[in-house]
């Protein structure tokens, strides 16, 4: 599978609803920095914490 950022292979894949991605290295580092600095991720993490209590 292709990155779909660039034409590297992808290192990872993920599928929601039935759409897959591919994300090469670089782009996989690149979009978790960026996940890491939203507020979104501290919302999905208290959610997690919540359902484990």
């Amino acid at each position: 599978m292709q990155c779909h950022y660039c034409d590297e292979e992808a290192a990872v894949a993920v599928e929601k609803d039935h759409i897959k991605v591919g994300l090469c290295e670089p782009h996989l580092h690149e979009r978790m920095e960026k996940l890491s600095e939203s507020e979104w991720i501290e919302e999905f993490q208290s959610q997690i914490d919540d359902r484990l209590e």
